[in-house]
């Protein structure tokens, strides 16, 4: 067996998460490992001591023992002062760590020669690192529970409804912020039935924030708010006071206000003021997701739900805890990914490999060395631009001075002629029963090339699933062809008529039976 990796019970109040479930435990046993559990970990995730064991987890009686017995220690918030003492040289530290707000923290765990990687210094725009991406799982829950904290204490239904004791309007949403967590609240609020809508310093989230079914909200001012990492920069001071002058309006027009902005290592920016708290209606709500590092509304109190000025203030800093079953198994499951990216091998030996962008950001303490802030990853080379195109009246053929354009109208003249020639041929010496059909064969030509041309690529898979109708008139003629009705004075298609009948209804059949099974595959696209 290898190494032993052990998970404590969180100590941080309120906090009911834990850092790995039973189903990630078999997963880590088949990488190698050694699983030891703190007893009482899973308690405020619903798993308990006898689960743990059963998925193959030694259960350790405290906490020193469990720290004592482990060599990777897996957490989900940052360790304490009390905690970092019992690490010892050598000791693995997987957990959310936040150096820019622990320096104290970095320094006991510096001191301790151990291996330290934070899973909120995750570098996220590397594709490959999204398995590996807590802060993401953690903040889609986050967003969906601040929709529920406001659904529990707003007096009103969420979505309009007309009874026969009268109409109730459907509620008016504001979200600010259209990140991972703010989208996933645009999301639970709109199947909701809310009308909402969302701000983002960044443009380019606008389409995200109407695909779920919110409405964006721009603020009149031109400027580029993208940052690093997917989070938003510090704007310009006339951008944030464009931005309050959208706030206050809105903070006046809507009845709950959701809370998401953060700037990596910095306060919270204050987006709701204490003049927009009072301009609210009796009985709104705001839910401020940034409470934990200060807050976005001025009268925030972290940790709790307050009322001032008849508006409703959370300020939990435990939305995620209160999943605790749904986020232990998502973030589990984003420590299991980390640790198989660790141990290639599948050995139980873990490799922190300085090497691996992903891993190298991650790594904020390496052998007692604080390696904190990562340099920017090495990201792929953008592809070269096309050399622009010369100029089409520059474009010379054979030395005569004449361009591209003209020769390819003159192609299309040519073909034309040639066309009509042909067509003038056929009409003046094939017989007269013949000339209805192939006028009806060039024109149904003519009319199917126009509709694929003019349908977007997308879209010729659906179309696929039209032409069954038209497949199937192709095998009524052809069965007509094989087996004609017995008609006095008409006499039967010859062998080769009916064997090329036949053949047509073999390559028919291909195209219907492939056109429903598209049909259905396409459906089931659209079925929950």
């Amino acid at each position: 067996m290898g190494l032993t990796i052990g998970v404590p019970k969180e100590v941080f109040p309120n906090e009911k998460r834990v850092a790995t479930v039973p189903e990630v435990v078999e997963k880590l046993k088949k990488l190698g490992f050694a699983i030891a559990v703190e007893s009482g970990a899973g308690v405020g995730a619903d798993v308990s001591d006898e689960m743990f064991a059963a998925a193959g987890a030694t259960v350790q009686p405290n906490a020193a023992a469990l720290w004592s017995a482990s060599d990777i220690v897996f957490k989900v918030r940052p360790p304490t002062m009390d905690e970092a003492a019992l690490m010892k040289d050598g000791q693995t530290l997987i957990s959310f760590i936040w150096p820019a707000q622990n320096p104290e923290l970095m320094q006991a765990l510096a001191a301790k020669k151990v291996n330290v990687l934070a899973m909120d210094c995750l570098p996220r725009m590397l594709s490959r690192a999204q398995k590996m991406d807590a802060l993401t799982s953690m903040a889609g829950i986050s967003g969906y529970r601040a929709v529920i904290e406001a659904a529990n204490v707003f007096g009103r239904f969420f979505n309009g409804q007309i009874t026969a004791a009268g109409k109730v309007p459907p509620a008016k949403i504001f979200i600010a912020g259209a990140g991972v967590a703010g989208l996933a609240a645009i999301g639970t609020a709109a199947s909701m039935g809310a009308i909402v809508r969302a701000n983002d310093t960044r443009a380019e989230v606008a389409d995200q924030v109407k695909s779920l079914g919110g409405e964006f909200v721009k603020v009149d001012y031109a400027e580029e708010g993208s940052g690093g990492g997917g989070y938003a920069k510090v704007m310009s001071e006339g951008f944030q006071q464009a931005q309050r002058e959208m706030y206050a309006q809105q903070a006046r027009e809507v009845d709950i206000i959701i809370t998401t902005a953060l700037i990596p290592g910095k306060p919270a920016p204050k987006l709701i003021t204490a003049e927009m708290v009072q301009s609210m209606k009796p009985g709104s709500v705001i839910v401020d997701m940034a409470a934990e590092q200060g807050g976005n509304c001025e009268l925030t109190e972290p940790g709790k739900a307050v009322v001032k000025h008849g508006v409703t203030i959370v300020g939990y800093t435990d939305l995620a805890s209160r999943l605790a079953k749904q986020s232990s198994t998502l973030y589990g499951t984003n420590l299991f990914r980390l640790t198989e990216e660790l141990c290639k091998t599948k050995d139980g030996v873990i490799n922190v490999n300085m090497e691996d962008d992903a891993i190298r950001g991650l790594t904020v303490i390496k052998d007692g060395a604080v390696t904190w802030p990562a340099p920017p990853p090495k990201l792929p080379p953008a592809p070269e631009p096309k050399p622009a195109a010369a100029p089409v009246a520059a474009k010379k053929a054979h030395g005569h001075g004449a361009s591209s354009e003209p020769m390819a109208t003159q192609t299309l003249v040519i073909m034309f002629a040639v066309a009509a020639g042909l067509f003038w041929f056929i009409g003046a010496n094939a017989p007269a029963a013949f000339l209805g059909h192939f006028t009806v064969f060039v024109l149904a030509c003519f009319v199917g090339y126009m509709v694929v041309w003019n349908v977007t690529p997308s879209l010729h898979t659906p179309l696929m699933s039209v032409t069954n109708a038209i497949s199937s008139i192709i095998v009524i003629g052809a069965l007509v062809q094989i087996a004609p009705p017995a008609v006095p004075g008409i006499s039967r298609p010859d062998e080769l008529i009916r064997w090329i009948a036949l053949v047509g209804i073999g390559l028919t059949a291909v195209n219907m039976f492939g056109g429903f099974a598209v049909t259905r595959r396409m459906l089931a696209m659209f079925r929950k």
